[in-house]
C-alpha cells in the first residue's frame, strides 16, 4: 500500500483564495467545519488547493463555482501568503486575489466542510479569521494590493 504524501505537511502546500466584497463594502466569509483540514470554527474566504498544471487564477474560479455555486470577477491581487500553521504542522503558501460577484447568489454548497457563509462589514469582523484573510483585509484597508480593472 502506498502513502500517500499531504499537501502542507510532506511538502508546503499551495492554494489560493479570493476576497469576495459587494457595494457595500462587505467580504463574504465561510466558517471552516469539521471536515476541514485545519483551523476548523475559523473563518476564511473562499478557495482551494492549485491543482497540478492549473493556473491559480483558474482554481480561484472553480473552487468559488464548486463551494458557493458563484461566478466571480477576480479584480487585484495581493501580496502572497505565508501560512505556517504550527498546532496542525501545516505550511501553505497562499495566493490572494480580489473579487467580486459576476453571476449569481452564494450558497453553502459543502456543508461538511463549511457551517456557514455570510457577509461582514469590514467595521465588524469576527475574532477568529486564518491569517490569509486576514493579511488580505488588512491589504485591502491599507490599499495594498494592485488593482487589475
Amino acid at each position: 500500500m502506498k502513502n500517500k504524501l499531504k499537501p502542507g505537511k510532506d511538502y508546503i502546500g499551495a492554494g489560493c483564495g479570493i476576497m469576495i466584497i459587494n457595494n457595500k463594502r462587505e467580504i463574504l466569509l465561510k466558517k471552516r467545519g469539521k471536515k476541514s483540514r485545519n483551523e476548523i470554527g475559523w473563518w476564511e474566504k473562499t478557495g482551494g488547493i492549485i491543482e497540478y498544471w492549473e493556473k491559480a487564477e483558474k482554481t480561484v474560479i472553480r473552487e468559488t463555482k464548486e463551494e458557493l455555486g458563484i461566478e466571480v470577477e477576480i479584480v487585484g491581487y495581493f501580496p502572497h501568503t505565508d501560512h505556517i500553521i504550527k498546532k496542525d504542522r501545516q505550511h501553505w503558501i497562499g495566493l490572494n486575489y480580489l473579487g467580486k460577484i459576476k453571476k449569481g447568489v452564494p450558497k453553502n454548497l459543502e456543508p461538511e466542510k463549511c457551517d456557514e457563509i455570510r457577509w461582514f462589514s469590514l467595521d465588524n469582523l469576527p475574532k477568529k479569521i486564518v491569517q490569509p484573510t486576514k493579511e488580505s483585509i488588512k491589504n485591502y484597508l491599507a490599499g495594498k494590493y494592485i488593482k487589475l480593472k
